[in-house]
């Protein structure tokens, strides 16, 4: 249930926004005024589509990146390389995680390597893969309420529909953009802008969900709404440096 609250506000520099409680311009003269307004929430009926990151956004494949990656290292005598900063790239494409965690710029070594990962990935990923409960639940509110939605991620969407299938929650999601459908990864918004063509609607129709600041700058490159999760790596505190609607712990919390 969205709680209600009365807060007080001086219309002098200072901004109010009655739908999302965040801040507009107001140049009014100095004068107070009592303004109900919906504590730290959204009107989810306010959008049409509503689109989300995979990983660390509806699920947690830490286990299964970790061991493809740990394999790959250890097949290159790469010990050093410690869990937490394997974790930090997760959202980057494998390109760039390869060449942030060894240092590695020549194209053809990390496509080897992205390649061995790959194989590793057939093999585990999927049985390491687990859908949040509540990021589940909030879907399902959403397809029972009429919405749209869908999934943008840099994972392929080949691995992300074997997840999917495999909770048997296929039916929840109208579209699913991976890395191989777009020529340009996140943040740029090729994916957000094909998935929207698909759904037939508009930036101002869209929320975005989604962990990371490559998430954040993805919403903001789009035009559409974000709202941060911290189920991921990435506190709140730097996901509040970017434009967005409501940072929130999880995605029940929009319930």
């Amino acid at each position: 249930m969205l709680a209600e609250q009365n807060y007080r506000f001086r219309l002098n520099k200072v901004y109010i926004d009655l739908l999302f409680c965040r801040q507009i311009p107001l140049s009014l003269p100095g004068k107070s005024i009592w303004i109900m307004c919906l504590s730290d929430s959204i009107r989810l009926t306010s959008y049409s589509a509503f689109l989300f990151d995979f990983d660390y956004t509806l699920a947690d494949s830490s286990e299964g990146i970790l061991e493809c990656f740990r394999i790959v290292f250890r097949r290159h005598h790469w010990e050093n390389i410690p869990d937490e900063m394997i974790k930090s790239t997760i959202g980057m494409t494998m390109d760039d995680s390869f060449s942030f965690l060894t240092g590695i710029k020549d194209k053809e070594i990390l496509a080897s390597l992205k390649a061995e990962y790959r194989r590793e990935a057939d093999e585990i990923m999927t049985d390491n893969t687990q859908l949040y409960p509540d990021a589940v639940s909030f879907v399902k509110w959403l397809k029972q309420h009429g919405m749209k939605t869908g999934i943008v991620s840099t994972k392929t969407s080949r691995r992300i529909r074997e997840a999917v299938d495999r909770y048997r929650i296929n039916g929840l999601f109208d579209m699913v953009v991976g890395m191989e459908d777009v020529q340009a990864a996140k943040p740029d918004p090729e994916g957000i802008f094909l998935s929207m063509r698909r759904l037939d609607v508009s930036p101002e129709q869209t929320l975005y969900f989604g962990d990371s600041i490559i998430d954040a700058k993805t919403a903001e490159a789009a035009g559409t709404g974000f709202i941060g999760v911290t189920t991921g790596v990435t506190s709140k505190e730097k996901l509040q440096k970017f434009p967005h609607l409501q940072i929130v712990a999880s995605l029940a919390e929009l319930l």
